[in-house]
C-alpha cells in the first residue's frame, strides 16, 4: 500500500504555463511557409544546397586566412612594442 504521493504521478500544470508564455512571446523573424508545388520545392532545395556550399567555402577561406597569420587583432601593438 502506497502512502502519500508518488514521485512520477505529479500533475503537469507547468506545461500550460509554458504554452501561455510561448504564445505571449512569438519568435522573431520572417515566417517561412514551405512550398507545395514541385517546381518550387526543387528550387528551394537547390537554393538551400547552394547557400550551404557558399557558407562552407567562406568558412574554409576564413580558416585558411586565420591559419596563415593574416588575421591578427594585436598586430599594430606588437609592432610598436616589439
Amino acid at each position: 500500500m502506497v502512502q502519500g504521493k508518488t514521485k512520477g504521478l505529479q500533475s503537469k500544470a507547468s506545461s500550460s504555463r509554458q504554452a501561455a508564455k510561448a504564445a505571449a512571446n512569438p519568435k522573431k523573424g520572417k515566417r517561412y511557409i514551405p512550398p507545395k508545388k514541385t517546381a518550387l520545392v526543387k528550387q528551394a532545395s537547390m537554393r538551400q544546397s547552394l547557400t550551404a556550399k557558399i557558407n562552407k567555402s567562406i568558412e574554409q577561406q576564413m580558416v585558411s586566412a586565420a591559419s596563415a597569420g593574416k588575421l591578427t587583432i594585436m598586430k599594430n601593438t606588437v609592432d610598436k612594442y616589439g
